[in-house]
């Protein structure tokens, strides 16, 4: 009878540990859905990379994007434009 109460308590161990040991099942599930989330962000960064890729070759060699870019982000005008400033 003590070997069988042995036994148990040794296979209740040994599944504890499986279960929840170091590199156990749930340290699995753990990494797996870290794993997931970070080639999420792996792929949402090459994205954001290839429009930044394409936005410095645009900058670097096309002049109308340049001006595009200077008129609406920095506000700026060439000669013999008018410029309309509406008060409140």
């Amino acid at each position: 009878m003590k070997v069988g109460r042995f036994v148990i308590v040794f296979l209740l161990l040994m599944g504890f540990l499986i279960a929840f040991g170091d590199n156990g099942l749930v340290d699995n599930y753990v990494m797996k859905e870290k794993l997931k989330i970070l080639k999420s962000e792996n792929s949402r960064t090459m994205e954001e990379n290839d429009g930044l890729k394409k936005e410095v070759i645009l900058l670097r060699d096309n002049p109308q994007y340049i001006e595009m870019v200077a008129r609406k982000e920095l506000g700026m005008v060439k000669k013999g434009d008018v410029v309309y400033r509406h008060v409140e």
